[in-house]
C-alpha cells in the first residue's frame, strides 16, 4: 500500500450536537485528520449499522482510471497485512453479522451491520480493509475476472444498457456520463499500483465520514476510529470536473421483445433550489401505480408493460427522466401520449396530486429510518454533501412548502427548455427522431 502520512492520534474535539442544536441522540466529533464521525442512537436496538463513506466515486476517476472506484471496492476485501480474504468473511460472520460495500458517482461506501457487542469488530475490519489491504496482484487477475463477468452480465440486460447509454448521452465525454464499473479494457488494464495511487489521491481525512447506527455509543466508536482511521491525510481532496449536461441521443435497434426507451432532461442538484420540488415532480408523473403516467399510459390505454418517472440529483446537476418499456408495435402510439402528458403537465397538477406525491416521498423517507442501515447511510451522505446533518423536520418543511404553482413552474421549464435527451434499444424502428420529439416538447 503507497505510504500515507501517520498523524499523532486525535485529539476528541467538543462534540458538534450541541452547538448546532441537534437531537440527543445525535453526536458528531471531527478528527485531526479531518475525518468525521457521527452517531445515530437508538437505544431500543440490539444491533448496529456502521460504515464509512468516502467522496469519491465514478466521477472522480481520470479517463485511463475508468472503473477503478469499483475495482477498489471489491479489493478491499481481499485480504490485508493481518487477515486473508477468508478471515475477512468468517470474522464477521462467525458474530452473525455481514459487511459490504458499493460504489455510486459520488461515493464509495464500506459498512457492516452487527449486534451492539461486536461493534468494536467491525470498526476494526472496516479500519483494516482501508487501511491495510494489501492489493496482491494474482488477487487483483481474479478480482478483474469476476469483474468483466459483472460487466458482461450488465451488458446482456436491455435495460441496464439502455441506462448507461443515457447517462453517457446526457453527460457526453465527461466522467459523470460513464458506466460505473468500467470497461473491459479499462478494467484489465489494472495492477495494484494504479489502485494504491487512487487510494491515496482520494482517500483523504476531510472528504471521509464514519456513520453508525443504532446499539452504539459514540465515544467508543471515536476511540475505534482515532485507532484504526488516523492514517488518513488531512488535506482536502480536489473537486471533481463540474458536470455540463448537454442532451443527446443514443439509438440501438436490436431483436428483443420489447422497447427500452428513455426521455431525459436536466435535472437539478442537491444543493438547488428545485431539488425537492424534481423529486416531487417525478413522484407525481410517474412514481407509482396512483402517478399521471402510470394511469394514462398503461392503466387506460395498455400501452406499455412499465412506465415511470425518476429524478437522479448530483452536487452540482442532475437528470430527470422517463423510462418505458413497451412492444414494438405501440411506439409510435405511446410517444405522442407520453410527450402529451409531459407537455400539460404544468397546467394539470392538482392540490389532491401534489400531497399524494408529498405524502409517498414522506412516508418512503420516514419509513427508511426505521432501519438503522438506511439511517447511517443518510446521515452520512448528508454530512459529505451538507456538512451537516439534515434533520426530518426540516425536510418536511422544504416538502411542505411546495405549491402547485412552483411545480407547474418547475415543469414548464424543465420540459420546454431543457435539451432532450432520448435513449432506446430494441424494436425501435417505429420510434420518432430526436428532433421531432423535441419540437412536440416545445410546441
Amino acid at each position: 500500500m503507497s505510504k500515507v502520512t501517520r498523524l499523532k492520534p486525535a485529539a476528541r474535539v467538543e462534540p458538534l450536537a450541541k452547538a448546532a442544536g441537534l437531537p440527543r441522540n445525535l453526536e458528531i466529533t471531527e478528527l485531526k485528520n479531518g475525518l468525521t464521525v457521527i452517531t445515530d442512537r437508538m437505544d431500543y436496538l440490539e444491533s448496529a449499522a456502521l460504515g464509512v463513506w468516502v467522496k469519491a466515486g465514478s466521477r472522480d476517476e481520470a479517463s485511463h482510471e475508468h472503473g477503478i472506484a469499483h475495482v477498489l471496492e471489491h479489493m478491499a476485501f481481499k485480504g490485508t497485512s493481518g487477515r486473508r480474504a477468508q478471515d475477512i468473511a468468517t470474522q464477521i460472520e462467525n458474530v452473525g453479522g455481514d459487511v459490504n460495500a458499493a460504489t455510486s458517482v459520488e461515493t464509495t461506501s464500506y459498512y457492516a451491520r452487527v449486534l451492539k457487542n461486536d461493534v468494536p469488530l467491525a470498526v476494526d475490519i472496516l479500519g483494516d480493509i482501508l487501511t491495510e489491504s494489501l492489493f496482491d496482484e494474482g488477487e487483483l487477475k481474479r478480482e478483474q475476472h469476476v469483474i468483466l463477468q459483472e460487466i458482461g452480465a450488465a451488458q446482456d440486460s436491455p435495460e441496464d444498457v439502455v441506462f448507461d447509454q443515457f447517462q453517457s448521452t446526457a453527460f457526453s465525454d465527461q466522467a459523470l456520463g460513464r458506466p460505473i464499473m468500467g470497461t473491459p479494457e479499462t478494467v484489465s488494464s489494472f495492477a495494484p499500483d494504479h489502485i494504491r495511487s487512487y487510494l491515496s489521491d482520494h482517500y483523504h481525512g476531510p472528504n471521509m465520514v464514519l456513520a453508525a447506527s443504532g446499539a452504539v455509543d459514540h465515544d467508543e466508536i471515536v476511540k475505534l476510529a482515532e485507532k484504526r482511521l488516523e492514517s488518513f491525510g488531512d488535506t482536502p481532496t480536489k473537486e471533481p470536473e463540474a458536470g455540463h449536461y448537454s442532451g443527446g441521443e443514443f439509438r440501438q435497434s436490436k431483436d428483443l421483445m420489447e422497447a427500452q426507451i428513455l426521455l431525459g432532461f436536466e435535472g437539478r442538484a442537491y444543493h438547488a433550489r428545485d431539488f425537492y420540488a424534481s423529486q416531487v415532480l417525478a413522484m407525481l408523473l410517474g412514481g407509482g401505480m396512483s402517478s399521471r403516467l402510470f394511469q394514462e399510459v398503461r392503466e387506460k390505454r395498455g400501452l406499455c408493460y412499465s412506465i415511470y418517472a425518476f429524478h437522479w440529483g448530483y452536487s452540482d446537476t442532475g437528470t430527470f427522466g422517463i423510462h418505458a418499456a413497451t412492444e414494438e408495435a405501440d411506439v409510435s402510439e405511446l410517444m405522442p401520449v407520453l410527450l402529451d402528458e409531459l407537455r400539460h403537465a404544468s397546467g394539470n397538477i392538482t392540490q389532491e396530486a401534489l400531497d399524494r406525491a408529498r405524502a409517498q416521498i414522506s412516508a418512503g423517507l420516514l419509513m427508511s429510518l426505521e432501519s438503522p442501515a438506511s439511517r447511517a447511510g443518510q446521515i452520512a451522505r448528508q454530512m459529505l454533501l451538507f456538512g451537516r446533518p439534515v434533520s426530518n423536520e426540516e425536510l418536511m418543511e422544504r416538502l411542505n412548502a411546495l405549491t402547485i404553482e412552483r411545480l407547474g413552474d418547475l415543469a414548464q421549464r424543465m420540459f420546454t427548455q431543457s435539451d432532450l435527451t432520448v435513449a432506446a434499444i430494441g424494436p425501435i424502428g417505429n420510434l420518432p427522431e430526436h428532433a421531432e420529439l423535441s419540437g412536440i416538447l416545445k410546441g
